[in-house]
């Protein structure tokens, strides 16, 4: 991709940061949108935008002159107000959307999450078949749903288009997951089930980034192949839910979880930290969520030969050496 001029939307957060710096890595020409300044991304020869996706004047002159561009930048959490979420999620890639068509753009790669086809079943080797939910228990999976519709029924012989879906981003510089992950841990509890172990996908940064790349070589190369399509995206080895946390918090210098509590009263306590919340008109997101209980407590893996067969996506990065990369870095958010 040698030349080409790309946008990232988000480019300061933790996935958009990685594409800008594999994409310079590529030799591309690369911007970024961003809320707030991002110096380094200027040093490292990024041309920095400043604006939110919600203005559309200001996503209109970051997209001008590009020819390809990931849109990253949106607002996650398990809580909040729906006008927040919407603001971003769906009239920002609305925005996103019409500067492309306008300035002729003719890709667009849009960072989606599998969260937008999870209801309250175990989701075990699902592929892009399954349906997305009648009800949502959170503002976020809702709006990144109705955005990513927006994204791929766009998909055009002008504009090509396709959505990924990767499941927990994790690694070193991670300012999301891990952060909170940190926070919590001397207060969390391991939330029992019944039956067997539940599982889910992770997917190392590096993954996530080098997806994002093959996606656009892909809508480049073979789009009416991949043109107007959704792609999970993680490592391709489901892990224990439970298992991965202590790993991860062992593998930045933490203690594992120790106590633990069974689901109805996890559920029980997710809906009081949510009234509190609200009650308190407190900024951020609750303690803890019914939507937060129920991602910890359901199976929740994904079948990529989709994207291994039509992106050329190949996951290099297992639980072990990435567990390794992360202590070893001392970049924990």
């Amino acid at each position: 991709m040698t030349g080409t001029r790309a946008l990232v939307t988000g480019g300061g957060g933790f996935v958009g940061r990685g594409i800008v710096s594999a994409l310079l890595r590529e030799g591309c020409a690369v911007r970024s949108l961003t809320r707030s300044d991002y110096p380094e991304l200027a040093a490292a020869g990024v041309e920095t935008f400043r604006g939110d996706v919600a203005d559309a004047e200001a996503v209109r002159r970051a997209v001008a002159g590009c020819g390809l561009v990931f849109h990253v930048a949106a607002k996650v959490g398990a809580a909040g107000a729906y006008e927040d979420f919407q603001r971003t999620n769906v009239l920002g890639t609305q925005n996103v959307l019409d500067a492309c068509r306008s300035e002729g753009a003719g890709r667009l790669v849009f960072t989606s999450t599998p969260s937008v086809v999870f209801s309250h079943e175990d989701l075990e080797g699902v592929d892009e078949s399954q349906p997305y939910p009648d009800h949502y228990d959170a503002f976020y999976p809702q709006t990144k749903a109705e955005a990513e519709r927006m994204v791929l029924a766009a998909n055009a012989p002008e504009l090509r288009t396709l959505s990924l879906r990767p499941h927990i981003v994790w690694g070193p510089g991670d300012t999301s997951l891990l952060p909170r992950l940190r926070a919590r841990a001397a207060k969390l509890k391991r939330i029992v089930t019944p039956g067997p172990a539940k599982k889910m996908d992770i997917t190392f940064i590096d993954d996530a980034v080098a997806a994002h790349l093959a996606a656009a070589r892909a809508l480049a190369e073979r789009p009416e192949l991949v043109g107007g399509k959704a792609y999970f995206i993680s490592s391709g080895e489901p892990v224990e839910i439970w298992p991965f946390i202590d790993a991860v918090l062992e593998a930045t210098g933490m203690q594992p979880v120790r106590g633990s509590a069974p689901r109805a009263v996890a559920m029980a306590a997710g809906w009081v930290f949510e009234v509190v919340h609200g009650l308190r008109g407190a900024p951020g997101e609750p303690r803890m969520s019914r939507w937060i209980v129920r991602e910890l407590t359901t199976s929740h893996w994904f079948d990529i030969s989709a994207a291994r067969r039509e992106l050329g996506y190949v996951p290099q990065v297992s639980l072990e050496d990435g567990l390794a990369r992360l202590a070893e870095s001392g970049d924990w958010g």
